[in-house]
């Protein structure tokens, strides 16, 4: 991100009003927008001299092109080393990476090894992002980021293939019972996620995380600071649960719709959509069997995609990155310490 390159003056954190869900809703299509994938070397390179010169105050207003610059730089970069993020696990990329996982997840008839088989990828694909993504200035142990990755992979196992093996036990009709197959995944990976994000980050429960007094917006422009160069008034463990807690929640929130409104659809579609029965009636199709087969996995993976750039940046901003709190509301020794209002804030984190 922008704060590891050199330079006293920082940039605004956001073309948006971060106080806002549709503000942050905006913010999160910034940082999750794929097209920054295709700066390249030399995008990012123009980039960095645009902020480098923003930050040595050579530059000094914001303009359409310093901000799509800030846009490439925190897409890319890693905020504590300064280095470009494996691509396929920046947060630009992060629903092309788990598209096909979850089109492989979403299949029906996979039966036990090949329901395993996905589960097992896409924690994969979790603990990997997750770990590009993370702290590295209090980097995890590795053998705590394999126990991670160890229990998530079971729960997530253990949901799909017990919830596989009751639904079709169920005294439901036919229809219900589709449809109940096609939400199995959802379960598992919801119930996953949650805990993949928990354990990853449960030691920050354990040893608090820093909070910082908030203080005047007019001081912070003026001074071309942010208000993170203040000194920390400590470690808090109940923020840290704050934290920690939503992170979880907002994976729930974002892998519900993409792991229920796609199914069902292709349900619907499949049922009553007559375009879909004519396309599948037509002579180059019913001569070509295998055809028959890509069709329907086509029309899923459209719709998994259409939901799933959609959701992303609704689920990041549920809840706000920099989260302002009362400090009353903390542990004793912070009471009374809160800057504008009374109130502290801390980084949530992604």
């Amino acid at each position: 991100m922008t704060s590891s390159l050199p330079g006293s003056r920082e940039l605004p954190a956001s073309q948006y009003d971060l106080t806002t869900y549709m503000g942050r809703v905006r913010h999160s299509m910034s940082i999750t927008d794929p097209s920054t994938l295709l700066a390249g070397a030399t995008g990012l390179d123009k980039a960095k001299r645009l902020v480098i010169e923003y930050k040595t105050g050579k530059l000094q207003q914001m303009t359409p092109e310093l901000w799509q610059a800030k846009k490439i730089i925190d897409a890319t970069l890693h905020p504590d080393t300064g280095e470009p993020i494996f691509l396929p696990f920046r947060m630009s990329c992060v629903v092309l990476t788990s598209l096909v996982v979850t089109l492989g997840m979403l299949q029906p008839g996979l039966g036990t090894a090949g329901t395993i088989g996905w589960q097992i990828a896409n924690q994969s694909v979790n603990v990997a992002i997750n770990s590009a993504n993370a702290n590295k200035s209090s980097p995890m142990p590795t053998a705590t980021l394999a126990q991670s990755y160890a229990i998530a992979v079971t729960a997530s196992c253990s949901v799909a293939v017990g919830l596989g093996r009751l639904v079709p036990s169920l005294r439901v009709s036919d229809g219900a019972r589709n449809v109940l197959k096609r939400l199995v995944p959802f379960a598992a990976v919801a119930s996953a996620g949650a805990l993949n994000s928990y354990l990853m980050r449960r030691g920050e429960i354990g040893r608090g995380i820093d909070i910082y007094p908030a203080l005047p917006k007019d001081t912070l422009e003026e001074d071309g600071k942010s208000d993170h160069d203040a000194p920390a008034l400590g470690r808090s463990q109940l923020a840290a649960k704050i934290a920690v807690y939503e992170t979880a929640a907002s994976r729930v929130f974002n892998s519900t719709p993409i792991m229920t409104i796609p199914p069902m659809l292709l349900y619907y579609i499949q049922q009553k959509g007559a375009w879909y029965k004519r396309l599948l009636a037509r002579e180059w199709v019913v001569t070509r069997p295998k055809v028959a087969t890509v069709i329907p996995i086509g029309v899923n993976l459209g719709l998994i995609a259409v939901t799933s750039f959609t959701a992303l940046p609704l689920a990041l901003a549920v809840f706000p990155q920099k989260q302002y709190i009362e400090a009353d509301s903390l542990e004793e020794e912070f009471h009374g310490m809160g800057g504008v209002g009374g109130k502290v804030w801390f980084n949530r984190g992604l």
